[in-house]
């Protein structure tokens, strides 16, 4: 694991920042140290964490491989699984998150309390803004933490980030991460007071706007509360209700979407990855395909390209095969907007798992029909298909809501609407065990099966060995098919 966890990508964000300085002397001494504002250290976190989250790159994201997204048509290894040769999928997702997330939000939380209050603002008003973007990159740093633990299952937390003590963090258990997560949420959320602003700059999801970022710290309660349902129903039911009642993220007007500017190096991952680099080594994978086909799910023209030809209509590649670019459909235009959003939450999301929780008979003020239609019809909204054919699809025999299977009806229809959210359908699916999915074409690092969670980094193993070793050995052994804490069926 890299130990220097403030690394600054300052240049890759000079178009979002506008940071500019025109004194002559800027540039002339060489002793004093760069002062780097706090909020352009939280928008290169915000950058970094949503980058590695949509990023298609089969050097740092694969998971749109595990949910039969994506096949390739050339590099047939990162889709059979084997992360660990040339790529190091894991150290590079790792080393994304610990260093240029966490790192860049451990900076910020140093700069804060070093900055000078303007002297137009009262001591009171200053010091309720700082504790709100306190509180905020506090927030942002528990999501990243999830996402590592639901990558890798126990990793360091106590002691990372912490590069003037400790060196060589051991690995912490990952239930209690979890259990540590909430309690922090818990004690965070009440302190963020709409009364004062936060970011005035460098917020690049919400414009520092304290009430969506409290909805945004009560849905990530949600969605860590119910991760629990299976291992903790106790403290699961306690947690999703607690976050639903105080208010979570239901329609898209209130989605956490990063805003890219469009422009070089700022682009949308997946313009960047496609378009940019002028690359055809993606085409649609048959799972997803032949799905919404079966279906004739009117989202298909936005998350797909139409074969040409006299034959016409949607064809999906073989993950683990190298597949032809021209006889098979392509990732869809509408997602390769160079300026197209990222998302870190969104309202189908949270909707589903507010099915789920009322499936299992949590008390969060509907039923789990309502948010499971609510949660496509959301989902639909999001690439412009609204109305009679919203209806229409609802209505599916396979698709209308069934109490007796609503593990199935949510796992499949969430997997279809986190299309372009291969994390998050990820944990849908070993959570729900829905769709089926196979891995006909993995190597034998993966057993034959779809993975289910990450191995830890190579460089772990040899420079943190033996935490790496203790950790390894606690979950029951470095594979591909040792199931996270929460993931028991």
């Amino acid at each position: 694991m890299k130990k220097i966890f403030s690394i600054l990508t300052i240049g890759s964000l000079a178009l979002l920042t506008g940071c500019v300085n025109g004194d002559d002397d800027f540039n002339n001494n060489q002793t004093q140290p760069y002062q780097v504002p706090a909020e352009l250290a939280f928008t290169n976190a915000q950058k970094e964490l949503i980058d590695q989250m949509e990023t298609p790159s089969v050097n740092l994201n694969v998971f749109r491989f595990f949910q039969h997204y994506l096949a390739t048509t050339i590099y047939r290894n990162d889709a059979r699984f084997n992360f660990t040769g040339t790529r190091k999928v894991p150290d590079n997702m790792w080393l994304a998150l610990y260093t240029d997330v966490l790192g860049n939000l451990s900076e910020a939380k140093k700069i804060i309390p070093t900055e000078a209050k303007p002297a137009a603002l009262t001591q009171l008003a200053w010091d309720k803004q700082q504790a709100n973007k306190l509180a905020i990159i506090n927030i942002l740093e528990i999501y990243t933490y999830q996402v590592l633990v639901d990558s890798f299952g126990n990793v360091p937390y106590s002691e990372a980030a912490k590069v003037e003590t400790t060196v060589l963090p051991k690995y912490d258990d990952a239930k209690t991460i979890y259990a540590d997560l909430i309690n922090r949420l818990n004690a965070l959320i009440p302190t963020l007071d709409t009364a004062y602003p936060s970011f005035e700059t460098g917020d690049n999801i919400y414009g520092g706007d304290v009430a969506e970022w409290i909805t945004f710290a009560n849905s990530l309660k949600l969605k860590i509360g119910i991760n629990l349902a299976d291992v903790n129903p106790t403290l699961a039911k306690q947690t999703v209700e607690s976050a639903y009642n105080a208010g979570v993220l239901l329609t898209n007007s209130t989605n956490a979407l990063f805003k890219y500017d469009g422009t070089s190096p700022n682009f949308n991952r997946l313009y960047a990855e496609v378009i940019a680099s002028n690359r055809n080594d993606f085409v649609a994978e048959e799972g997803i395909v032949d799905a919404m086909n079966n279906l004739n799910d009117p989202r298909r023209p936005s998350y797909f390209t139409a074969v040409p030809g006299p034959g016409g209509g949607y064809v999906g590649g073989t993950v683990g095969l190298s597949n032809s670019y021209a006889t098979n459909s392509h990732i869809g235009e509408s997602l390769l907007a160079p300026n197209k959003t990222g998302v870190l939450f969104d309202a189908a999301e949270v909707n589903f798992y507010l099915a789920e929780a009322a499936s299992r008979g949590y008390s969060v003020g509907g039923t789990a029909a309502s948010y499971y239609n609510t949660a496509i019809t959301e989902s639909m909204a999001q690439w412009g298909v609204t109305g009679a054919a919203v209806t229409t699809y609802l209505a599916d025999p396979n698709v209308v809501f069934s109490p007796a299977n609503w593990k199935q009806r949510i796992g499949e229809q969430a997997w279809i609407a986190m299309y372009n959210r291969g994390f998050e359908s990820w944990n849908f699916y070993r959570r729900l065990d829905y769709p089926v999915m196979t891995a006909p074409n993995a190597t034998p690092a993966a057993e034959g099966k779809v993975p289910v969670r990450l191995t830890y980094p190579i460089n772990e193993q040899t420079v943190n060995g033996s935490n790496w070793s203790q950790a390894s050995s606690a979950i029951g052994g470095d594979k591909l098919t040792v199931k996270v804490f929460w993931d028991i069926n």
